[in-house]
């Protein structure tokens, strides 16, 4: 059986095949996980963390939000990624949205964390801590392979008591520690730093073989470049004398391109000369 969900272009990278059908993207993985789906409920994930949320329609103001506070608006349930139609907005402005719930607005560190998981027991983490510098509330790089032991055990402890009897990958994104999202897949943008022994572990994981735990993971940056249209020749050929792989992204409608950088001095002085982050 081959991998669900696969983008064409990322291909290439999924192999060896698992003998089970696994869901790479959300919605193949929501398909393909009945017992544990109810963790892609953005909502019940707030308030299970002791959040202040509740649907679009609710008053926050009813929970103590003055006016002028700012709330975290989004889509009860997203499956197409990208953080599709969540935004920022002052408590007296949340719209009577259906299928939206707003949430208070976390501030701190934003990683996102892949676990291999055998039984309901991570066995294997890879951390990615986002940007501070922002485009919309997403971050415009992201910095993987992230030593960050002290995620681990709140992280297993999470998973131990949400995915009892799930064997696979899962994602768990956290804002200043506090989950926002869990998908049950990993990162897929980011498996090409993984190194070369993380999908044959993947895969001898999910068809009940052995396998052997993969090595932590080498550091290196993705960088998103939002906005519509195409990259102009510029941009272009400073990302070209960077050697920088340049990937233009057909999916996103307000993003042009990622950047897959393995040295993380030379992606971020590329941010710098970009424009993207500033230059101190």
């Amino acid at each position: 059986m081959p991998f669900i969900g696969v983008l064409p272009e990322r291909t290439q990278l999924f192999v060896p095949h698992p003998k089970t059908e696994v869901g790479v993207s959300d919605a193949a993985a929501w398909r393909l996980n009945p017992r544990h789906r109810h963790l892609y409920n953005k909502l019940d994930l707030a308030l299970g963390a002791g959040l202040r949320a509740a649907p679009c329609g609710v008053d926050p103001c009813d929970f103590g939000f003055a006016p002028e506070d700012q709330v975290f608006v989004k889509p009860i349930m997203n499956l197409a990624g990208m953080a599709l139609g969540a935004r920022a907005l002052s408590a007296d402005r949340v719209p009577v949205e259906p299928g939206s719930f707003w949430c208070e607005r976390l501030r701190g560190v934003h990683t996102s964390s892949d676990a291999l998981v055998e039984e309901g027991r991570a066995i294997w983490f890879a951390h990615t801590r986002g940007a501070e510098e922002k485009d919309a509330e997403r971050s415009v790089y992201w910095e993987i392979g992230v030593e960050a032991p002290e995620l681990e055990t709140r992280l297993g402890a999470w998973i131990a008591e949400h995915l009892q009897g799930y064997t696979g990958l899962c994602n768990i994104e956290l804002i200043g520690g506090r989950p926002i999202e869990v998908h049950l897949r990993g990162s897929n943008g980011f498996f090409d730093f993984y190194g070369p022994d993380f999908l044959p572990a993947w895969v001898a994981l999910v068809d009940g073989e052995p396998y052997e735990i993969p090595p932590p993971v080498p550091g290196g940056l993705v960088i998103s470049i939002f906005g519509e249209g195409e990259l102009d020749a510029t941009r272009r050929a400073i990302i070209a004398d960077a050697g920088v792989e340049l990937h233009p992204d057909p999916h996103s409608t307000d993003r042009m391109a990622i950047l897959r950088c393995h040295d993380k001095a030379t992606g971020l002085a590329l941010c710098r000369t970009l424009g993207l982050i500033s230059q101190t």
